[in-house]
């Protein structure tokens, strides 16, 4: 079995820890060719390029793949991406994010690959961004979807949303946990042996957000939440995980809010730097406005940490209310400030809360499991097809 697999671009986050974890563990098994086509890779957001260095031969840049859009650039793409499928004859091409998403499907229709299939990280249109542009990626995945022979959806969220715009029939949606090495994360001990990096002490309460510091990811709202706190947690800390275009405005903020000895920058850090970052924090909290099924909370709840999550596309499936955290609704900071209040003063709740976690992402969420499920429906939908 041939597939390819095409993604707009390789930065850190989590479409991309997706998409690599699926290539690396495709290669692996037996009678499968697999090969990933990427954008040029460059930013604050950081790069996953170098994974590849061990594995030669996968990874492969199309020079003319890139985020913006960019009509003669997205010609250009189509017909490099088309041309690479008709050289290696691929049996399934797997697209990934909105650019790559569309490019890859319509160069797979015309290079007539048998089948293809695209996986839904996270919205391409919806309320978060303004109407024109709402309804021109609304109108781009309808047209899409009309080429595509089937959808990979991380959460049961983005099926939902995806059905409701008229993109798809029920019968082309499958639900497969984003997975990661789970090994790393069950390991992490008690978080003093993590703290020294930042100077940060074993008194101090610490919350965490693992995200780009980009627009909808919800940064201000805990700065706003971190003021209320403070007063009622002295030695209240902030550790902030990621980089990104609005680092000198959050910078700025917090001077002006009275925070720079709260807030800490942790900065950009690789995958495999995570479970130490999420060992040094009592708390992880998660304000986005737009996301598929957060990897930050799993990876979070697989380090036995509870979640504070705005209820917003597939969070609900991974922050479980009462169970493995708090839901809150979209720009409620009062209550995101009681449920961080509740944890800091119950140091009970906050175990109760991260056992149950850690055992929830153990049954769902191990990278073997999701590439074993993708696997398996390659072969599925292949047979049908046929």
């Amino acid at each position: 079995m041939r597939v390819t697999h095409v993604i707009t671009r390789l930065i850190v986050g989590g479409a991309q820890e997706n998409t690599i974890a699926t290539v690396l563990g495709l290669s692996k098994k037996p009678c499968i060719d697999v090969t990933l086509l990427t954008g040029p890779t460059f930013g604050a957001e950081g790069s996953l390029v170098s994974i590849f260095d061990n594995n030669p031969g996968i990874m492969q840049e199309v020079s003319h793949l890139t985020r913006p859009v960019h009509p003669w650039k997205d010609i250009l793409a189509c017909r490099q991406l088309w041309s690479h499928f008709l050289k290696q004859k691929p049996d399934v091409v797997h697209t990934h994010s909105g650019k790559a998403g569309i490019l890859g499907r319509f160069a797979a229709r015309q290079a007539k690959v048998p089948m293809i299939i695209h996986s839904i990280h996270g919205p391409s249109f919806g309320a978060f961004q303004g109407l024109s542009a709402n309804l021109f990626f609304r109108q781009a995945e309808r047209s899409a979807a009309s080429i595509t022979h089937h959808f990979i959806s991380v959460a049961q969220a983005m099926t939902d949303q995806y059905l409701s715009a008229g993109i798809g029939k029920k019968c082309q949606f499958t639900r497969i946990f984003s997975g990661f090495r789970l090994e790393p994360y069950l390991e992490i001990g008690p978080v003093e042996k993590y703290r020294n990096r930042w100077g940060l002490t074993s008194d101090d309460f610490v919350i965490g957000k693992i995200a780009r510091l980009a627009p909808l990811k919800g940064h201000d709202d805990l700065l706003e939440s971190a003021v209320q706190l403070l007063p009622k947690i002295p030695r209240l800390k902030v550790l902030l995980i990621g980089d990104g275009i609005l680092k000198s405005q959050l910078e700025t903020r917090i001077r002006r809010m009275g925070l720079t000895d709260t807030v800490v920058f942790a900065g950009l850090v690789q995958p495999h730097e995570v479970p130490a970052c999420l060992g040094a924090m009592d708390a992880i909290v998660h304000l986005s406005r737009r996301e598929g099924l957060p990897r930050a909370l799993s990876q979070a709840l697989a380090a036995g940490r509870p979640v504070v999550a705005y209820d917003c596309d597939g969070a609900r499936e991974v922050c479980l209310p009462g169970l493995t955290g708090y839901l809150v609704s979209p720009g409620d900071i009062l209550n995101v400030t009681q449920a961080l209040y509740e944890l800091y003063r119950l140091p009970i709740r906050r175990k109760e809360l991260g056992d149950y976690g850690r055992a929830y992402v153990q049954a769902e969420f191990s990278e073997a499991h999701m590439v074993d499920q993708i696997h398996k429906l390659y072969i599925q939908l292949l047979n049908t097809h046929e």
